[in-house]
């Protein structure tokens, strides 16, 4: 079941399509998202009950899932199972405690197998860097990315916000390295 707000009269009966991993665009990664259909209209911060009555989710994006005939409408789910061991951090601090990740302010999507960037949070944020709208990201810190969680881990595992991050970039049929100076997602205007 998904229930929004109001009861039962703004629940859905739904089942569970699928159990994945889900990269967004924005340096999002969930290792294994829940996925539910048919997709509840109001899906923000709608609950994801279980046969028990059990909280198995809450609900964060509305998604459409290309089928043979036509497509299908979907809720991404964030596990609850992600929120236990940092629900006092969250509700103390506002945030895990531990360092912030590094966070570049990019917007990027898989196209073939290759992650392109699509765009930035700030405008002026790829200018910084010489990153540009439609560059395609090869590696980051010499190991190929082939895709949007790839590319969000390998960031990720170059150490906290403030890490110059090695990305090696193909723009107008040539490959180069760029060093883009990371940053604290929350505390980046």
């Amino acid at each position: 079941m998904v229930g929004g707000a109001g009861g039962r009269h703004h629940s859905v009966a739904a089942r569970i399509a699928a159990r994945q991993e889900f990269a967004g665009y924005w340096e999002y990664v969930l290792d294994e998202a829940i996925f539910t259909a048919p997709a509840h209209p109001n899906w923000g911060g709608t609950a994801v009950i279980g046969p028990q009555g059990d909280l198995l989710g809450i609900g964060s994006l509305h998604l459409e899932q290309p089928r043979e005939q036509g497509s299908e409408h979907l809720n991404m789910i964030v596990p609850i199972d992600l929120l236990k061991p940092i629900l006092d951090d969250l509700l103390t601090l506002g945030r895990r405690n531990r360092p912030a990740r590094p966070w570049l302010g990019l917007y990027a999507t898989e196209v073939d197998s290759r992650v392109v960037v699509v765009g930035f949070v700030e405008p002026r944020a790829g200018e910084k860097a010489d990153l540009r709208t439609g560059d395609i990201v090869l590696a980051v810190g010499g190991s190929e990315v082939s895709d949007l969680a790839g590319l969000f881990r390998r960031i990720w595992s170059l150490g906290n916000a403030g890490v110059e991050v090695p990305l090696m970039i193909y723009r107008d049929g040539r490959a180069f390295e760029l060093k883009v100076p990371s940053a604290d997602r929350l505390t980046s205007s």
